[in-house]
């Protein structure tokens, strides 16, 4: 289902393009990950389950100097736009989602038919990094790069692109792996998104009636422009970690869930 490392960089270099937003700005939404409050700021909701991700920004100190750049791309997108429409994700939430599992309705629901459904998970997946590890082609961790704004329906964020052919394969070749497992086909986890490898900054929040969409596009090509100059962040992709999350801004684990190196 994922591309192929070119069809995959012409994929999300199209992204970073004015014609793009131009196009996706269209079909934008507030998103229902957030709520806005009496006091003017936004407060998360439930949105219960389970995914891979690398590890939080607060909890890898290796990666503090790409995140601190990423903080500055934050700051300068949330000034740029207009107030309110963004509701931003905390700074120690930010990670790369490497694979989706479960989460809100059918994770509500895998958990209503099968009470220990939490337990069973975690250890299919215990099962699946630890065959994984000698099953899975060794090489050095992939590294990735931030090519620019990602306007998305729900959500802005930055989407990155590998620093090569052997920095992809390596995520694909974990992905293709876990998500063929049967036993974790047997859980109701299955792939439902060709890879797109992003670190969301923000949910849409107030959208409103007359915003102009075409300045957002501009705005956002802008920026792209600016990082450019700038110099863009590489990030190393160290480890997929499985953790737990009740909404969107906290992703936990105990000392004991699975972990995958790379």
């Amino acid at each position: 289902m994922d591309n192929t490392y070119q069809d995959y960089c012409n994929r999300v270099l199209r992204l970073t393009m004015l014609e793009t937003y131009q196009s996706q700005v269209q079909n934008i939404h507030e998103s229902p990950k957030f709520q806005l409050t009496n006091d003017g700021t936004y407060q998360a909701t439930p949105f219960p389950g389970y995914t891979i991700i690398t590890p939080p920004w607060a909890e890898v100190p290796a990666d503090a100097a790409f995140y601190e750049q990423l903080q500055i791309l934050q700051q300068q997108l949330l000034a740029a736009l207009p107030e309110r429409l963004v509701a931003p994700l905390p700074l120690e939430s930010l990670h790369l989602t490497v694979a989706d599992l479960l989460w809100d309705s059918a994770y509500r629901y895998a958990k209503e038919a099968q009470p220990d459904y939490d337990t069973r998970l975690r250890n299919c997946l215990t099962t699946i990094f630890e065959q994984g590890r000698s099953s899975l082609p060794a090489g050095p961790a992939p590294v990735w790069q931030v090519l620019g704004c990602q306007l998305m329906p729900r959500a802005i964020g930055v989407c990155l692109v590998p620093k090569d052919a052997q920095s992809y394969d390596r995520l694909i070749q974990f992905r293709q792996w876990l998500y063929q497992r049967q036993d974790l086909i047997n859980l109701g986890v299955d792939q439902q998104y060709h890879f797109t490898a992003h670190i969301t900054l923000g949910y849409l929040g107030q959208i409103p009636p007359d915003l102009d969409r075409q300045q957002l596009c501009t705005t956002l090509f802008n920026l792209n422009q600016q990082w450019l100059d700038q110099g863009l962040p590489e990030f190393t992709v160290r480890q997929a970690q499985l953790r737990k999350f009740d909404d969107m801004t906290r992703y936990y684990r105990e000392p004991d869930w699975p972990v995958f190196d790379f």
